[in-house]
């Protein structure tokens, strides 16, 4: 039996959005969400923040950042050459060689990263990882003159993979980090929808942006919206794969459910609550410690304003920021259950104070 995959979320992680210019991550963050929400805002990072209103209950925020990795083009030489410079955190020896789209105001572009071929290196060139200055698209263009007529220095790229199933209800696409986070606060605001009527939480779901160069649509967003609790969701590290020492990285596997962190930047109300909610309804869930403020919207949101009770939970993703982020959809399928569960066991009068 061939698995299907929710629309929704194969349209959010087939928009191009890198950092700062995530307009069509977010056109389909409205198209599926905002039909759904009692009150719908659009603010000046480009953060979507959907609300359902609830029935009197605490507020919480679900977040799910909109952005992914990216490249911006720098310079255009007199050969009609581009370089770049990275939005996010690159491997640089995984970008030679690779199929890019280039987002201009006169369409898409279509590119090829390149660098000096292995035939014409020496032997101590070869050992090296090609700095991001060595790195060029190209467009195939004569010259300068001809590249201006279709690209410009701001001009926004992404590489040109996009998601399909490798086998059963794995897939591979270049964002899973993050469209699946923001598609699984939509989606679970979408289904709260339903039963809006016994809903006692006020949920609020924000696709957030500019997550990947520094929580910021997070900053933002967490101080307005200003929640009770909170629960970021994005992706971690599955150490099911060769050549990760779990002594150093814990123990997850893809299939195994959602991973739910502890640490200091979680809140034990929260991560008490979560897994209440998780065994209550036999959800399957893995547990990942982080010592430190996590990489995630999380960090920003519990900071916020006079501090608010946060969780994170993550879906476990093999080969994070390369164009080929491998996922269970299952585990994305569990996460939405176990959101939609924490919020349902809400009731009036609850914080997050301990």
């Amino acid at each position: 039996m061939t698995y299907t995959p929710s629309e929704f979320l194969v349209d959010l992680l087939n928009a191009k959005s890198p950092s700062g210019a995530e307009g069509q991550s977010q056109a389909v963050f409205d198209k599926y969400v905002e039909a759904r929400s009692d009150s719908y805002e659009r603010d000046v990072l480009g953060n979507r923040i959907a609300t359902l209103k609830g029935n009197g209950g605490p507020s919480v925020m679900f977040s799910g950042h909109l952005d992914e990795l990216g490249f911006i083009i720098t310079y255009i030489d007199e050969k009609g050459f581009l370089y770049f410079a990275t939005i996010g955190g690159h491997d640089r020896i995984i970008i030679p060689g690779r199929r890019v789209l280039i987002q201009t105001k006169r369409g898409v572009i279509k590119g090829v990263t390149g660098k000096r071929a292995v035939h014409l290196m020496n032997a101590e060139d070869r050992e090296k990882v090609p700095k991001i200055n060595e790195i060029w698209i190209d467009i195939a263009a004569a010259n300068k003159e001809d590249a201006l007529t279709r690209v410009q220095v701001g001009d926004v790229a992404t590489y040109d993979h996009e998601f399909e199933l490798i086998h059963g209800s794995v897939g591979a696409a270049r964002a899973f980090d993050n469209k699946c986070g923001a598609y699984i606060v939509g989606e679970t605001l979408r289904r709260l929808s339903a039963d809006n009527e016994s809903l006692k939480a006020k949920v609020i779901s924000v696709g957030t942006a500019q997550e990947e160069i520094g929580v910021r649509g997070a900053i933002t967003s967490s101080y307005s919206v200003n929640p009770d609790f909170a629960v970021a969701v994005d992706v971690s590290h599955s150490t099911d794969h060769p050549d990760c020492d779990k002594r150093k990285f814990g123990e997850t596997k893809l299939g195994a459910g959602p991973i739910i962190t502890r640490g200091p930047n979680i809140n034990p109300i929260v991560f008490n609550k979560l897994i209440e909610a998780a065994k209550k309804r036999d959800i399957p869930y893995q547990l990942e410690s982080d010592p430190r403020p996590t990489g995630t919207d999380a960090r920003a949101i519990q900071m916020a304003r006079s501090g608010v009770a946060t969780g994170l939970i993550s879906v476990p993703l093999r080969y994070m920021h390369t164009p080929s982020e491998m996922v269970d959809l299952e585990d994305v399928e569990q996460s939405i259950r176990l959101l939609e569960g924490f919020a349902k066991d809400l009731r009036v009068g609850e914080n997050g104070n301990w």
